[in-house]
């Protein structure tokens, strides 16, 4: 009996340091690559293109995925920019999101003081050129490691468009691409290492135009109505709303079109409304509080009103099971080390930041595991994805500690190596993950009970931008 126990034992040893050699061999051949997904990255970055308009950042992700062998299926979801990249065939079904939108007026060179490529032009302030590069390296790793091992099943990379106000993936969902999919994962440039079961705040935006009459403002304002009055009314409204909502609500609104001339009475106007909240029942209840601000302002001024849904996402719904396999990941792959001339960049940067006291360490370390249920910060279209898939996501530090996402100095860091290294976390991370998953297909059903848990028995999804097509010309 002891004879067997040891060989047991010795048998359970060998397959472990088998089992570690595979996965050191998987990360020696991402690390290999990095210069070749470096240069990817960096071309994306080069060129930032706004949502719905990132025709050669798609493009070029899928050239590299279709050369690896993946089978590509463009114009998903009736979105010109929007593919799939699939290798395999079966269960279980692994998907990874990859995102490669910029956000405009926020271009800026790889340098450590505000100078912009080309001035008012787009920049990746938000690091989506790593997320989508980073992404399909974890694609191609995974499906490499499949060849390798006979592992059967199915990875699948989602190219989303439009994560910054055009909700590429609530129509990509929506359509049904997902529904075939075990579990999803994804991340997020960041300024730390961090893979919790956390969400996210719920979001739906507006364009509100109003329309009314011109009219020489000095020589005949009786005969105008003025649709930037309906506009500063609407503000005012909202503005007072503040007081009356759930504590946790966050309302920007910008004006995008206010009048051509001061001593012309301006036919149009217009202003474009964000409502978020941690709760989706929350963000509709405020919404049509801002719309009936919207109709008052119009009665008031005699004007017209019209409003164009332009997006609207759910809140992230977290998965622990998920989210503890790339937690785990994370630990085993590591944080960005910094070499002297990274240190160098990222000291300039921090220089900017007079009133933020942290250390440049922290691009070192891993995050503590979380779970937080009640979203705080930024909304993310994965979100509607995470309610209707099991999802798990985590952030590398490709920015400098400190940095906050849309700003100059987030374009900077990511078009030079502190980017790329993160981004490579990222991308290890992720390939231990979905390969966990593969060798243990159990996990998938352990996940989809905690997402029906989670969500609800009588939970019924209904996508907050109703039945729109895609606002493929809201960044023209």
């Amino acid at each position: 009996m002891r004879l067997i126990t040891s060989v047991l034992a010795i048998c359970l040893i060998s397959f472990s340091l088998s089992a570690q050699k595979k996965e050191k061999d998987v990360l020696a051949a991402l690390d290999a690559q990095k210069d070749k997904y470096a240069d990817i990255a960096l071309q994306i970055w080069s060129n930032p293109e706004l949502g719905y308009l990132e025709e050669e950042s798609s493009a070029l992700l899928q050239k590299t995925l279709a050369d690896e062998g993946f089978r590509i299926t463009t114009g998903v979801a009736d979105i010109p920019t929007a593919f799939t990249a699939e290798f395999g065939s079966g269960k279980p079904v692994i998907g990874i999101l990859g995102e490669f939108d910029a956000l405009p007026g926020v271009s800026q060179k790889a340098i450590p003081k505000k100078e912009a490529v080309v001035e008012g032009g787009a920049g990746h302030a938000c690091g989506h050129h790593l997320f989508g590069t980073a992404s399909a390296a974890a694609s191609i790793a995974v499906k490499n490691w499949m060849e390798a091992t006979g592992t059967k099943g199915t990875i699948r990379f989602y190219g989303t468009p439009a994560e910054e106000g055009g909700a590429g993936k609530v129509y990509i969902a929506r359509a049904g691409a997902m529904d075939d999919v075990d579990a999803m994962l994804h991340w997020h440039p960041s300024s730390a290492n961090a893979a919790g079961a956390t969400s996210t705040l719920a979001n739906k935006s507006a364009k509100f135009r109003f329309y009314g009459e011109a009219s020489h403002a000095a020589g005949a304002p009786e005969r105008g109505r003025s649709a930037l009055d309906a506009v500063e009314a609407m503000n005012y409204m909202v503005n007072m709303l503040r007081e009356h909502v759930p504590m946790e609500t966050r309302i920007h609104y910008v004006i995008t079109r206010g009048g051509e001339a001061p001593n012309v009475v301006p036919a149009f106007a217009e202003a474009f409304y964000y409502v978020r909240n941690p709760d989706v029942a929350n963000v509709k209840t405020i919404f049509e509080k801002v719309v009936k601000a919207a109709e008052g302002a119009a009665l008031g001024t005699n004007t017209e009103m019209k409003y164009e849904v332009i997006h609207g996402l759910y809140n992230v719904l977290p998965n622990e099971t998920l989210a503890r396999i790339m937690h785990k990941n994370l630990e085993k792959v590591g944080g960005v080390k910094y070499s002297e001339s990274d240190r160098l960049f990222a000291e300039e940067i921090l220089k900017t930041y007079p009133n933020v006291k942290v250390s440049l360490d922290q691009a070192d370390k891993i995050m503590p595991f979380v779970v937080r249920e009640k979203g705080t910060g930024g909304s993310t279209d994965v979100g509607d994805v995470s309610w209707l898939v099991p999802t798990a996501g985590m952030g590398a530090a490709t920015w400098v500690p400190g940095t906050s996402a849309h700003t100059w100095q987030a374009v900077a860091a990511g078009g030079m190596d502190i980017g790329i290294k993160g981004m490579m976390v990222a991308a290890k991370t992720i390939t231990l993950t979905a390969m966990d998953i593969f060798k243990d297909p159990s996990v998938t059903g352990k996940a989809l009970e905690e997402l029906r848990r989670r969500r609800g028995e009588n939970f019924v999804y209904e996508a907050l931008i109703g039945d729109r097509n895609p606002p493929l010309d809201y960044r023209k």
